[in-house]
């Protein structure tokens, strides 16, 4: 009992005692005091490293992807001017330096269609065709008046159906021709004839009698005398009228479809020279072919040639050496002067007037721009483009959006021109 109460006692005795204060670091011995702050960069150091490195990192693979991936977007207004145009112009079919020239495009063709015949009555119907007539005689112009007879290889009598004038021969001997239509001084079948040739009767027994000829350039046919159903003339040339418009436009679109691209072919720059329509037989079912041959003239101009012509008095000396276009050229009016068929088949220069409203383009370098802004700093982009003349103005955009200088390889660089 006496023991139990002894250590009652000592239990509620025992003090406890707070622990000491820690030394002062002077007072530490050095041995201890390098393990200790060793013990605390273990812990703090190899935690905080990591996540500089990781920030480190992300921020240089962000810089390099952005590099990867960077482009720059130009779009250009390049320098335009609005125009007027009403100028007289001359062209010439000979190739010489400093002046316009021309081409000409030849196509043929043929249109028909069924007509209804009508009733069958007595017909008195003259043959007729179309003859060229040479002059191989003179390097003089000869002229026949309407009427003048031709004798054919077939002994027949046939007269032309206008007054003709045939020029004279070239320097080289090439015989003037003249084509014209003639008829049959008499009507029936057999008038019609396959080609020809012709003499000039009232030249007989003179030296131009076997110079001066003619050759038809087809059958002559139409000849009928008796009882027959015809095409009426009303019906033949309104059918007649609309195969040569509808000959002309499919000419037209032929020769507009070849034209090489840097031609210009003017929709009024052309004529269609057509034979007088050929009328077939009817047939069981009362209809007729009627046919329309016919041939197409057009001029044709190189485009930067007949640009240049345009563009010379209308441009300062110092933009005349630039490089220009005008959109809309082929949709200028075009006005020839004297437009007949010997204006195409034997004139060697034409004079014509070109107006309306119109545009010039300057056109730009896509390639000289992407090599002048190369690497360049987003802060130049303007003062360099503000060399070129021939921009209106421009617009850059940069991916990343942060970066401030444009990519130094040209394939990250688009460059758009707005042209007209």
């Amino acid at each position: 009992m006496t023991q139990r109460v002894l250590q009652d006692f000592n239990i509620k005795k025992k003090k406890v005692l707070p622990p000491p204060p820690p030394l002062p670091r002077e007072e530490i011995p050095p041995r201890l005091r390098e393990n200790r702050h060793e013990k605390i960069r273990e812990k703090r150091s190899p935690r905080y490293g990591l996540w500089v490195l990781a920030a480190a990192s992300i921020i240089i693979l962000f810089f390099a992807i952005s590099s990867i991936f960077s482009s720059a977007k130009i779009t250009i207004n390049p320098k335009t001017k609005d125009f007027v145009l009403s100028q007289a112009l001359s062209a010439t079919k000979k190739t010489e330096s400093g002046v316009l020239s021309y081409d000409l495009v030849t196509l043929s063709g043929e249109e028909s269609k069924q007509v209804t015949a009508g009733a069958e009555q007595e017909y008195l119907i003259y043959a007729g065709g179309t003859v060229l007539i040479y002059n191989a005689y003179t390097s003089a112009k000869q002229t026949f008046p309407m009427g003048t007879k031709l004798e054919g290889s077939n002994g027949k009598i046939y007269k032309i159906d206008t007054k003709i004038i045939v020029p004279g021969m070239a320097k080289n001997g090439t015989p003037g021709k003249v084509s014209v239509g003639i008829s049959a001084v008499s009507p029936g079948e057999e008038y019609n004839s396959g080609p020809i040739d012709f003499k000039i009767v009232s030249l007989k027994g003179t030296r131009k009698y076997a110079k001066i000829y003619g050759r038809s350039v087809e059958e002559i046919g139409g000849g009928l005398s008796g009882k027959s159903r015809q095409v009426s003339k009303a019906d033949r040339e309104k059918a007649a009228a609309e195969l040569t418009e509808a000959l002309s436009t499919k000419l037209f679109q032929k020769a507009k479809d070849q034209t090489p691209k840097d031609f210009v072919l003017f929709s009024d720059a052309n004529y269609v020279s057509t034979e007088d329509p050929i009328i077939g037989g009817v047939g069981e079912d009362g209809m007729a072919k009627v046919s329309v041959k016919g041939t197409f003239y057009g001029v044709l101009f190189n485009q930067k040639d007949l640009t240049r012509k345009i563009t010379d008095s209308l441009l300062d000396d110092a933009s005349k050496s630039d490089d220009v276009y005008i959109p809309n050229l082929a949709g200028l009016k075009i006005t020839l002067e004297n437009k007949n068929e010997m204006l195409f088949t034997d004139a060697t220069d034409i004079n014509f007037g070109l107006s309306g409203p119109m545009k010039i383009v300057w056109r730009v370098d896509a390639g000289k721009i992407i090599a002048s802004v190369l690497g360049k700093s987003k802060s130049e982009f303007s003062q360099i483009l503000s060399k070129y003349s021939n921009i209106d103005s421009a617009n850059l955009s940069i991916k990343p959006a942060w970066k401030s200088s444009i990519p130094d390889k040209s394939k990250k660089i688009q460059i758009t021109i707005n042209y007209p």
